[in-house]
């Protein structure tokens, strides 16, 4: 056993003793222990336990259990009850106290427990509301110019960097040459590479502001905000497709894409396109211009199962819900709020009750399209479909009054005609026909009419058997026996054939159908050699997944020995209706005399035509932007983020964590839903808010640069990165308040700094400081993302199509049997040769060289693009066919533009591909290249080149 002697030494030895001299260090060693150990919990908003040890004030007040710190009285003190012990119950998942911490603590409470300095107490492992991204800008200047080289003076981006630069012992680049900056900035702003006339226009002027007008004539082209437009697209998880397990495809989202790539081009005021984001058709009700700017409310996934349970479909609207929250907090406040769905964010200020203030802000948006017309649409198309509605309404007036009179009947005859149906309804799930013993070669199964839950017409048949006669029957109506099935008006032209046709009725399996797409069908099944059979059985969905297909009501079964002569042994007779509406309308009929029903069948003619004309009427045109409507019932916060827990009711309102830097607002709990949205629209744009312009500058140099000044676009928080240059950053938001959240001015202001304009060479000294030159000693060269590759292969073959606008097109084949599949097609017209953010773009899927160049997946906001390296990116930009067909496009470009001598036609190819001249060993290699191999294998290694596929 240690004597007590040699643990007063080890504790000596080990440990800070404060002496009688050191009681001006007690209170900053207390400070450190409750920093390190008990700040993550007693602290913030919400402290666990009511207690918050932050600041003097709350920690002497005490939390539930009593008074934690009692000066002079450590024995009252519950602080040390809790730390203490053989089993401390704090710090929990922490390493206790050590002993001397303790005897530190008694102390500093016995000796009155001084705070130290006065000040608050932050923990090290999370942030507060004194965190650097939600304090206010900062009214910060640009550093003064003294002691810059001239060229780093002029424009005040460069001065905040020349001096991080110098702080950190690096030298800045020298500027980049001509050439290399058309075809940087063209990318940048356009997505697009300079055509070798833009570039010797922009070589030819020798002006001092050739470059400004550069840069005018780019941030003018229509172009620029097909490029901007798909960066804000990427932040907003902007898809085309419900996500989820069915993925169905969205023909209705593209107005969104088209309204982003118009509002960059526009330079809307980015404030403007928040309000319009969030409630723009409470700013301007009635003009679809604006209203479409709501689609970023429902952009994201969307689970469209249907789920009857009403706990699932309330976890489902949680869901929906938390995906308007991320993506808003995200993507205009760079705020993970999300992450306090469940309880308090565990690393930034955040309550869990914030959460349910955006949530009950968003509790009226509902997932969905709506009409987006303008009054004048609306207008002309109400005076098309008036003279057809009132013939309707009188042809329906008759038919009514037409039923009132035989209506006494009905009930009289009502009792005597059900006995009429002997037999139990057609089970969509299984159904079976027994009949006397009969040979036969084949069966025809006739469907005369169907019905239909969902509404709507076809016939979906899973599989249909055909048993023999006798004590060992067995199903002889088996692909895999020699059985045969043919069928008409089976869907089959627009429909996947693994899902769609007669052959999976005799599969052996289930899940695979035969469709029809008309209201009846007939499959007939030659089977492998004449038999007796006694049974038919089939099915519409024998595994119960897909509630609503239509399933055969009327139908007749007929066999065969020879194919032209049948025999019925089978059909309806006798089953009861599948639907109530269904025996109404026969004991409608059933009730009337000859001349009624002809009379009866005249007016339901009339009406049928009448529908046909007004579903001949072009619709109104509608987008998936959107529905809205007042809540049911008021928000709530949701334990444990559990839609069956409820907690106390939370009111609309802005997030507490900003609330001492920006004026709060709180409506009421039932509180209009058109005024729920626009409050939150406008205190997330206030002139107060630092978030959103901070976060808005930063995405701005993110795509400039390759990397923010934060680098975690979408994450201003405790567990994002850190600003490099945090006054940069609060003097840019500045500038955006001062220009009136114009972006374009902003991409001029940063693109004519020297930090941007500088050359991207390699410096071995600077890089052993700053390899990934965050501080910027030189243009960080980055690849060009899918997107910008695709346009490029297309643009310099010759063959892009610069339309803008309208649906997208397809790199797949897309089917849909309850669930949605996705064929990538193996080949592609010029149809698709648009620029790719036109590509009608669904989750889950990568297609063509924009899957290997690391497109996102847009089920998820991708404000940073990851950029990966794979054998596969080489393979496709050398063998895939857009890229061999394009390299022939190309070289018949390089014949047209060059004429046949081959040099000229090298140097054209290269101006078209990398912006420059050749250097003469890359023209002879040309040469022998296309000597040996021929003019498109040349083109196709000039798709493959690292330098086509890079800006430096």
């Amino acid at each position: 056993m240690r004597s007590i002697v040699t643990i007063v030494v080890c504790w000596a030895l080990c440990c800070p003793v404060l002496g009688a001299d050191d009681a001006g260090r007690l209170p900053e060693h207390i400070a450190r222990i409750l920093e390190r150990s008990c700040l993550d919990c007693h602290s913030g908003d919400s402290p666990k336990g009511g207690l918050s040890l932050a600041t003097a004030k709350t920690a002497l007040a005490g939390g539930e259990s009593g008074p934690a710190i009692v000066p002079a009285k450590p024995d009252e003190s519950l602080l040390l009850d809790y730390v203490g012990g053989e089993e401390p119950a704090m710090p929990k998942g922490r390493d206790p106290l050590s002993a001397e911490e303790i005897a530190l603590l008694r102390r500093w409470i016995a000796e009155g427990a001084v705070w130290p300095d006065g000040r608050t107490l932050k923990s090290s492992r999370r942030a507060d509301k004194a965190w650097w991204s939600l304090k206010p800008l900062a009214p910060v200047e640009p550093p003064a110019p003294d002691g810059l080289p001239d060229a780093w003076s002029q424009n005040p981006v460069d001065r905040f960097i020349y001096r991080k630069l110098m702080e950190k012992g690096l030298q800045p680049s020298p500027p980049a040459d001509k050439r290399t900056l058309i075809r940087r900035a063209a990318f940048d702003l356009v997505g697009l590479p300079p055509t070798p006339e833009e570039i010797d226009a922009f070589l030819a002027d020798d002006s001092p502001d050739a470059y400004d007008k550069l840069l005018d004539r780019l941030l003018a082209s229509p172009h620029y905000g097909e490029r901007w437009g798909r960066h804000w697209l990427d932040v907003i998880r902007f898809g085309e497709s419900s996500g989820y397990e069915r993925n169905h495809i969205r023909d209705d989202a593209w107005p969104l894409r088209d309204y982003v790539v118009r509002s960059f081009n526009e330079d809307k005021p980015f404030d403007r396109l928040v309000l319009e984001h969030l409630a723009g058709d409470q700013i301007a009700p009635g003009d679809p211009a604006v209203e479409v700017g709501t689609g970023f409310l429902v952009a994201g996934s969307y689970d469209d199962v249907g789920n009857q349970d009403p706990a699932a479909q309330a976890q489902i609207r949680a869901n929906t819900l938390d995906d308007t929250i991320s993506a808003t907090g995200a993507a205009l406040l760079g705020l993970t709020v999300n992450c306090a769905r469940c309880h308090d964010h565990k690393f930034d200020p955040i309550q869990q009750a914030d959460y349910y203030r955006l949530q009950a802000a968003f509790a009226g948006v509902q997932q969905g399209s709506r009409v987006l017309a303008s009054a004048e649409q609306k207008r002309e198309s109400a005076e098309k479909r008036r003279p057809i509605e009132e013939d309707l309404a009188a042809v329906r007036k008759e038919l009514a009054e037409f039923h009132a009179r035989v209506q006494p009947r009905l009930d009289q005859r009502r009792a005597e005609f059900l006995k009429r149906f002997t037999r139990p309804k057609v089970d969509p799930h299984g159904t079976e026909e027994t009949f006397a013993p009969v040979e036969a070669k084949s069966v025809r199964f006739t469907v005369h009419r169907t019905a239909v839950p969902g509404g709507g017409a076809g016939v979906v048949l899973d599989e249909f058997e055909v048993w023999t006669a006798g004590p060992e029957s067995r199903n002889v109506a088996l692909e895999s026996l020699g059985a045969k099935a043919a069928a008409r008006a089976s869907r089959t032209s627009d429909g996947d054939p693994t899902f769609y046709g007669p052959q999976h009725t005799i599969d052996g399996s289930f899940g695979k159908k035969w469709f029809s797409a008309e209201a009846g069908g007939q499959l007939t099944i030659e089977l492998p050699a004449a038999a007796g059979i006694q049974r038919v059985f089939w099915s519409n969905d024998r595994l119960k997944e897909f509630g609503g297909h239509a399933f055969s009501e009327e139908y007749d079964v007929e066999v065969s020995l020879d194919g032209s002569q049948w025999t019925k042994v089978a059909d309806d007779s006798g089953r009861m209706p599948s639907t109530d509406q269904r025996l109404e309308q026969l004991l409608f009929d059933d009730c009337l005399a000859p001349e009624q029903r002809t009379a009866c069948a005249q007016l339901e003619a009339r009406e049928r035509s009448l529908n046909s004309r007004l579903q001949a009427l072009p619709p109104l045109p509608q987008a998936w932007i959107g529905r809205f409507e007042q809540p049911k019932e008021a928000a709530y916060l949701m334990q444990g983020g559990d839609p069956q827990k409820r907690g106390p009711n939370v009111a609309p309102g802005s997030l507490i964590t900003l609330s001492d830097v920006v004026p709060p607002y709180e409506l009421a709990l039932d509180a209009p839903e058109s005024e729920r949205r626009l409050a939150l629209a406008r205190w997330i744009v206030s002139r107060e808010n630092p978030l959103a312009p901070r976060v808005l500058a930063n995405r701005l140099w993110h795509y400039h640069f390759g990397r923010g000044i934060v680098a975690t676009p979408s994450d201003f928080g405790f567990n994002g990165s850190p600003p490099t240059h945090p006054e940069l950053l609060d003097w840019l938001a500045r500038q955006l308040h001062a220009g009136g959240w114009r972006l374009k001015p902003l991409h001029k202001l940063i693109m004519t700094s020297m930090a941007y304009r500088q050359a991207g060479r390699y410096d071995a000294r600077n890089a052993g400081t700053d390899a990934d030159s965050i501080y910027l000693w030189r243009f960080p060269p980055r690849r060009l993302e899918a997107e910008a590759i695709r346009d490029s292969v297309l643009a310099i073959a010759g063959k892009l199509d610069l339309s803008m606008g309208g649906p997208g097109f397809r790199l797949y084949r897309y089917t849909v049997d309850n669930v949605a599949t996705y064929t990538p097609l193996d080949h592609a017209g010029p149809e698709t040769y648009r620029r790719a953010i036109y590509h009608q773009n669904p989750r889950s899927l990568k297609v063509d060289l924009l899957g290997q160049f690391d497109c996102p997946d847009c089920s998820l906001p991708a404000p940073r693009r990851e950029v990966t390296v794979s054998p596969l990116q080489a393979m496709v930009l050398e063998n895939h066919a857009l890229l061999i067909d394009m390299a022939r496009s190309f070289a018949e470009r390089l014949v047209a533009d060059a004429g046949p001598d081959g040099r000229n036609q090298v140097r054209r190819a290269f101006l078209l591909a990398f912006g420059r001249e050749p250097e003469e060993r890359e023209s002879e290699a040309a040469l022998e290249l296309i000597g040996n191999h021929g003019l498109m294998v040349f083109c196709r290694a000039l798709y493959n080149a690292n330098e086509f596929i890079y800006v430096h």
